[in-house]
């Protein structure tokens, strides 16, 4: 399943060799929103086909996921070492992939309790960067 998630991680980096504008992160999180419902659904449901294709999804959305390039261009060092948003958002971004897997592997073995904890993660690496980048 790594290796799944690799290949949709490097195909979805080549596919974005455009300049990445606000736009783009806006549809981006409309996809990891719908992936998150996905992988609920198949929570309620207890099917773990529709688990795999929300994490599938979100696993694709996610590697997508970075600062504009204006921000990540930003001549300002002082700017840059402040606001830390390319670091931060490639940390983010790392934690919710290792935890979209966790949620695969528990919910593959049984455990949804563990399953849905990992869900609860990633809200929470979700609620993180919505605070700290677009201050909600």
């Amino acid at each position: 399943m790594k290796k799944i998630v690799l290949a949709f991680t490097l195909m979805g980096t080549l596919l974005m060799a455009n300049p990445y504008t606000k736009e783009d992160r806006i549809k981006d999180m409309h996809e990891m929103a719908d992936a998150m419902n996905t992988i609920q659904s198949g929570f309620f449901y207890n099917n773990y086909d529709t688990v795999a294709s929300g994490v599938s999804a979100l696993s694709i959305a996610i590697a997508k996921v970075k600062p504009p390039t204006e921000e990540e261009e930003d001549k300002d060092i002082m700017a840059q070492y402040m606001n830390q948003k390319v670091k931060m958002s490639n940390k983010i971004v790392k934690n919710i992939n290792e935890k979209a897997l966790t949620i695969l592997q528990r919910f593959k073995n049984g455990d949804s309790a563990q399953a849905a904890q990992a869900y609860t993660k990633i809200l929470g690496q979700c609620m993180k960067c919505h605070r700290e980048i677009r201050h909600w």
